[in-house]
């Protein structure tokens, strides 16, 4: 009976729940520039919804609900996979004014940089301009992190949108076949 309920979507959902968690995990302990290592987790944990869990039978008990948690989990991956793409590539995540923003917070940060150094400053240049270099570089991650961050639910919840419709045509499909 267990094997029956876990095809309907019982027990094997469990796998779905848990890589929901691993990814609010993987949010929660992502902090400043989002790095690569966010899409190999995102990767692994999609591989793993896509291998262990099923998308929901239409005439299961529960579908819409089964449908939508495991819409919702595919997106968490697919954003958290996305993550250091958008912060890097302006043409996957096209905000006008947001990145012109964020080169001004680096510019600002590296005259703050100067200005803390004061009278240090002038005795050697090239420390200076590290310096005033990698606090720019930071201030600019920063800002592109966390816009990326303010945007990930509207490219996870588009993805959802997406594998919510698919398998609703695809159950429709099936059944008509």
């Amino acid at each position: 009976m267990r094997v029956r309920d876990a095809a309907a979507g019982g027990d094997a959902d469990a796998g779905v729940l848990g890589t929901a968690l691993g990814v609010v995990l993987a949010f929660s302990l992502a902090e400043g520039s989002w790095e690569w290592f966010s899409t190999y987790l995102g990767l692994t944990l999609l591989a793993v919804v896509l291998a262990f869990g099923r998308v929901p039978v239409r005439r299961a008990v529960g579908y819409g609900w089964h449908l939508a948690a495991y819409s919702l989990v595919v997106g968490l991956c697919v954003a958290l996979a996305l993550a250091p793409a958008l912060q890097r590539w302006d043409w996957l995540f096209p905000m006008p004014g947001t990145r012109e923003g964020c080169v001004q917070a680096g510019r600002y940060e590296s005259l703050h940089t100067k200005a803390a150094l004061g009278d240090l400053a002038g005795q050697d240049a090239a420390a200076l301009a590290y310096a005033q270099d990698r606090q720019s570089r930071v201030a600019v991650d920063d800002c592109l992190s966390a816009t990326t961050t303010r945007w990930l639910p509207v490219y996870a919840l588009g993805t959802a949108l997406v594998v919510s419709g698919g398998a609703w045509v695809w159950g429709r499909a099936r059944r008509s076949s």
